[in-house]
């Protein structure tokens, strides 16, 4: 059960009522409207990570299920789930990534360090140059700060999705996953 009640449509400003009633009923969406100055920011740069990185889609995915499971939040590791598979992730990769196996020799060396780049992120202030070089090896300069911006939104998300208990009521699978140009940090 979410900690905090549904707030009040009614002492959003009009532009922020506006706004969310444009959107799909969400639980998380009602949690965040608790902020209204903060909440359509919030949820146009989610939908800037769906459109405007060249960060492709598999490797945000990637990103986003390895920041859900490191920030034990169901809620994003159930919403993306079904995304990572439209994106390319196959369900073997997902499960090494949720028993938290990112060394694993099953994946390639790109997704190694990609995934523990973004480990690293998530559980330090600072990282080895080791590990910031490996993803060098594999991520042009853009996209290693869109990689960051991924876990940072993610990590927040995941937070609010666990301190607030947000329930899942929805799972986004059936949405086109946008962003996909060959992946780069697939061998």
């Amino acid at each position: 059960m979410p900690r905090l009640t549904d707030p009040d449509p009614a002492s959003f400003p009009a532009e922020v009522r506006e706004f969310l009633t444009s959107l799909p009923p969400d639980p998380m969406v009602k949690m965040l409207s608790h902020s209204a100055g903060t909440v359509k920011p919030f949820v146009q740069l989610a939908k800037a990570q769906f459109t405007a990185m060249e960060l492709p889609a598999r490797s945000r995915e990637l990103v986003i299920l390895t920041v859900a499971e490191y920030t034990d939040s169901t809620f994003v590791a159930a919403q993306h789930s079904p995304m990572s598979q439209s994106a390319g992730v196959d369900e073997r990769t997902r499960q090494l990534i949720r028993s938290r196996q990112i060394d694993s020799h099953e994946l390639s060396p790109s997704d190694r360090a990609l995934l523990r780049f973004t480990v690293d992120v998530v559980q330090r202030p600072h990282i080895s140059d080791e590990i910031f070089g490996q993803a060098c090896k594999f991520l042009t300069e853009r996209e290693l700060v869109e990689v960051l911006q991924v876990i940072g939104y993610y990590w927040s998300f995941g937070r609010i999705s666990t301190v607030l208990d947000v329930e899942v009521t929805k799972v986004y699978g059936d949405e086109p996953i946008l962003n996909t140009p060959t992946d780069s940090t697939s061998d």
